[in-house]
């Protein structure tokens, strides 16, 4: 398991793990980043991403999406 930073532009990934306190969990949770869910790196320019959950595209900066453990 690795934070999806690890991960490059093109790589579609499954959420393993969320970590942080419970209303970090929760925020990522409302946007689509559940244990299971395939997640598509769009992009990353600098330190932040562009992921695609289902049909959205959403941007997370490094310190977030490091909470975002995957299976690549």
């Amino acid at each position: 398991m690795l934070p999806i930073t690890m991960a490059s532009a093109g790589d579609r990934v499954t959420v393993k793990k969320i970590t942080g306190n419970d209303k970090i969990r929760a925020h990522l949770a409302e946007l689509g980043f559940v244990v299971n869910a395939d997640v598509t790196v769009v992009s990353k320019i600098g330190k932040n991403l562009i992921l695609q959950v289902k049909e959205s595209r959403i941007a997370l900066d490094e310190s977030m999406a490091n909470r975002i453990m995957v299976e690549i």
